[in-house]
């Protein structure tokens, strides 16, 4: 791949032309503050954290739906864990709903309620790395943070035809004003996801075409490189519907690991052939159905079978619950097991 090459507009310039297009064409969001006002840091950082795994049609009503229920630190910090857990079903790592709860204790135990307004103060928050702690610097307190998301990463990487992330990271970090440095990383985000989008990008309407390298060469759509990714292996399980009556068993998984301390269906182990029923979690006629539930986690694809019965209503154990079929919406579990749940259409 080509090596970096400067771009033919300073670097000043390019914030301003940048800048200029943003007051004119930026995405009302419902947590991005209005021309004039003060950002809110909780909802910066709430939308930050939601946007890591979803896209924005997704994330706008679930965003609207958690400010309503807790609109700041200190609503957040008091909140249950399986509450908020329910609330972030959906929204990918459930970790990250975890760390949301445990940094908003922190706020508020150790930081009267509010954000530490530096990146370097933001970074030692529980859950918060090197990109979000930048995007609320930049967002909430105008800190010069540069700010590379996936969006940033294409347009710096085309504006400069970089093609090393250290060499992305500086394109970036060269053309960040130390002035509207928030609105600068905003602008990035929108003309990435409305312009500079990752095929097909709309150059004739960009701001930037002027200074845009890949655009001289004509290989907007080289950039950013991606190197190749392996197959991701493939693992098999089991989920199990126990029902008895009107109701469904749930289990609590456990604390680390994938979905961990989210309430689901009991399942067996993952492992790379089909298990059939031999680890049901309780003794029942147990029959396989003929359909199965696919989901894809970041470093392997999952294949689950699903097997039914009818059980005599017992004693749970530690963690699970006998929950009504007609509420399970409201459990909040996690997007494979509610597939599964949809699957077997509410009945064994």
């Amino acid at each position: 791949m080509a090596a970096k090459h400067s771009p033919p507009t300073p670097s000043g310039a390019i914030a301003d032309d940048l800048l200029g297009w943003y007051d004119r064409h930026r995405r009302e969001l419902p947590w991005r503050a209005s021309p004039g006002e003060v950002p809110d840091p909780y909802r910066v950082w709430l939308s930050e954290v939601m946007l890591q795994q979803t896209g924005v049609a997704t994330v706008a009503p679930r965003f609207a739906a958690w400010i309503e229920r807790w609109p700041d630190f200190a609503s957040l910090a008091s909140a249950s864990d399986d509450d908020v857990m329910a609330a972030w079903a959906g929204l990918g790592y459930y970790a990250r709903a975890r760390n949301l709860v445990a940094c908003a204790k922190v706020v508020v135990a150790e930081h009267a309620g509010a954000f530490p307004t530096t990146e370097a103060a933001l970074r030692q928050l529980p859950g918060i790395g090197d990109y979000t702690a930048a995007a609320i610097a930049a967002i909430a307190f105008e800190e010069p943070a540069t700010v590379v998301d996936a969006n940033v990463e294409r347009v710096a990487s085309r504006l400069f035809r970089a093609g090393t992330k250290s060499a992305v990271r500086a394109a970036a970090e060269s053309i960040t004003p130390p002035v509207r440095s928030g609105d600068f990383a905003q602008a990035m985000m929108d003309l990435g996801s409305a312009i500079c989008t990752p095929s097909n990008p709309r150059c004739l309407l960009c701001p930037l075409r002027g200074a845009c390298a890949a655009y001289a060469a004509g290989d907007q759509e080289a950039f950013p490189v991606k190197p190749a990714k392996p197959p991701k292996p493939q693992r098999h399980g089991t989920i199990f519907w126990a029902q008895a009556g009107d109701e469904v068993l749930l289990v609590r998984r456990p604390p680390k690991g994938l979905l961990g301390g989210m309430r689901a269906l009991p399942t067996g182990s993952w492992t790379g052939h089909p298990p059939g029923v031999t680890d049901a979690p309780i003794v029942g006629d147990w029959r396989l159905r003929n359909a199965t539930v696919a989901h894809g986690f970041t470093h392997f694809d999952l294949q689950l079978a699903l097997a039914t019965a009818r059980v005599e209503r017992h004693a749970a154990g530690d963690g699970a619950i006998w929950w009504p079929i007609e509420s399970l919406r409201e459990a909040g579990l996690p997007t494979v097991f509610a597939k599964a749940a949809e699957a077997i259409g509410g009945g064994a």
